[in-house]
Parts: structure tokens; C-alpha cells; sequence
């Protein structure tokens, strides 16, 4: 098991970011896949055509998510933390995601950069 961190420098205000993670049909807009999510926790969510799916864990309104991911049997769960700060240029996005399956490591960092965010960066880009 692996953990992963970085920031993400997201063109866009913390509020807006947070709208963009949570609210479904601004993931598809920016997703370009239906979604399935919910500010309540305890509830399940599913991205990009259900290739991501798991439990929504804690919100913190423009400021927090924290998910648990499926990744099959595990015995610790793969947790997903985003903290949204304000920058100069937007929003910092802190991901870590802690527990990542050794074999999915490579998969899940590249997705991380070219597809979660790096669609989420070029859509607010193209405004």
C-alpha cells in the first residue's frame, strides 16, 4: 500500500472547486460522464462512468471532502482527502490519498493528474 500527495493549482475560486467536486452535474460538465455524489455522509458516490466509485466519509462546505475509495478487498480502506485554500491564482487543491493498492499506484497518480484534475483545471481554463 501506497500513500500520494500534491497540490493542484486550480484556475477557479475554492467555492467554485467545491461546487465542482460535489455537485453532479457540474462533474459532468467537467467529467464529461454522469456522476453519481451527495454532500451526505455515509452515502456512495460514483465518477467517470462508475471507474471510480465509494463512500463520501466528511464535508467541510468550500473547504473539505474525504472519501473512501474502492479498490476491492482491503484491509485498511483508501482514503481520499482534498482541502481546498485560496491562491493567488484560485484555489489550491491539497489531495492525499492514503492506502493506494501497490498495483493501482501507477494508474491512480496518473489519473490524479491527467484526467480527475487535470480535466477539472483545463474546464475552468476554457472560460
Amino acid at each position: 500500500m501506497k500513500d500520494y500527495k500534491k497540490y493542484y493549482t486550480i484556475p477557479a475560486s475554492p467555492e467554485e472547486v467545491y461546487v465542482a467536486l460535489t455537485n453532479p452535474a457540474t462533474i459532468q460538465l467537467w467529467s464529461g460522464a454522469p456522476a453519481l455524489m451527495s454532500t451526505e455522509p455515509g452515502s456512495e458516490f460514483q465518477l467517470f462512468d462508475d471507474s471510480i466509485a465509494g463512500k463520501n466519509l466528511e464535508f467541510e462546505e468550500n473547504k473539505k471532502l474525504v472519501q473512501e475509495w474502492y479498490f476491492g478487498e482491503q484491509d485498511e480502506p483508501s482514503v481520499v482527502t482534498i482541502k481546498l485554500h485560496p491562491h493567488k491564482h484560485g484555489t489550491s487543491a491539497e489531495l492525499k490519498h492514503t492506502n493506494i493498492p501497490d498495483e493501482a499506484f501507477e494508474d491512480i497518480t496518473e489519473g490524479w493528474d491527467g484526467i480527475y484534475f487535470g480535466s477539472l483545471i483545463a474546464f475552468y481554463e476554457e472560460d
